[in-house]
């Protein structure tokens, strides 16, 4: 059973800014919560029950949303918000919530490494605390990743399909097929140029990891950026041990840009029954206004 989660929430969120200046980019809600409680919410559901989550120095109030907060608990009694205070309390009871501050920004490799201590010898799971892996129907991509630790050992990392000209903003894997969904990694490579990618399988915010890839995030010198790329450390890792890439049935909504934050919220919000036939109605308006081939009329 994997039982760790560890969650990488350090980041300035830079592209995000200026909305991430005082508010950490995990913390920005998504439709009615904020991105990395949907994020935790994903690991509890798939049998986690502790996290560790890695911040940095300005970005307590991700440590604020997740501990209790009695007066606020009781002010909910008071009122007969019972609903309410289940919604806050429900996490609190499914798993215990842990934080360690990344002291330097050297990249998403150098963070996971600060939780090594956390994952002592067990297999883990990293989530990155900015994306949300919706899916339509079970598995999750996390526990279909799980299956597949379960069946087979080694490391398992999601990847998605992502256009050729899309392939710079990720780590792309290299590998053998053995199924539909399943490749034996071989390689990996950080952000390459589109026509030097290895394929179009981009690595997707999820890893399960063994204790080897701490032992190789150690020896991994500076990358893409001057930064420890976690990518880096798992092409090393696939010299010494198995590992797979999962091809996961389900959307990456990466809350990381504005333009992916809206469609994020959108799209999120289409499966919220009680808003989906108003917001339809609301999209459907918008595009006979601002689709009018003549722009003098969306002005009016």
């Amino acid at each position: 059973m994997i039982r760790k989660a560890i969650i990488p929430a350090a980041g300035y969120g830079t592209r995000f800014l200026p909305a991430s200046k005082a508010i950490p980019k995990e913390l920005i809600p998504v439709v009615d919560k904020p991105t990395i409680q949907y994020v935790v919410e994903e690991a509890v559901a798939a049998g986690i029950n502790e996290i560790l989550i890695i911040i940095s120095r300005g970005k307590e109030a991700i440590c604020s949303h997740f501990n209790p907060d009695p007066v606020l608990e009781d002010l909910l009694r008071q009122k007969g918000r019972e609903s309410s205070l289940e919604t806050l309390k429900s996490l609190q009871e499914k798993a215990q919530i842990h934080f360690i501050y990344q002291e330097e920004m050297k990249g998403l490799g150098d963070a996971v490494l600060c939780a090594r201590d956390f994952a002592g010898q067990e297999t883990v799971a990293i989530l990155l605390g900015d994306t949300i892996l919706h899916h339509a129907s079970p598995p999750s991509p996390l526990e279909g990743m799980m299956e597949v630790h379960r069946n087979r050992g080694g490391s398992v990392i999601a990847v998605r399909r992502v256009p050729r000209q899309r392939v710079s903003q990720y780590g792309v894997i290299s590998g053998q097929p053995i199924d539909p969904r399943l490749t034996r990694i071989q390689g990996m490579v950080e952000k390459p140029k589109p026509e030097e990618a290895p394929s179009l399988l981009a690595v997707s915010a999820r890893y399960l990891v063994t204790p080897q890839l701490f032992e190789c995030l150690a020896d991994t010198l500076p990358g893409v950026g001057g930064e420890i790329q976690i990518t880096d450390a798992l092409d090393q890792l696939c010299r010494r041990e198995v590992v797979y890439g999962y091809e996961f049935d389900g959307i990456r909504l990466d809350i990381g840009n504005q333009l992916e934050y809206i469609k994020s919220n959108l799209m999120l919000g289409l499966h919220e029954p009680a808003m989906r036939e108003a917001l339809l109605q609301f999209m459907a308006e918008q595009v006979s206004i601002h689709g009018s081939a003549n722009p003098a009329a969306s002005e009016g």
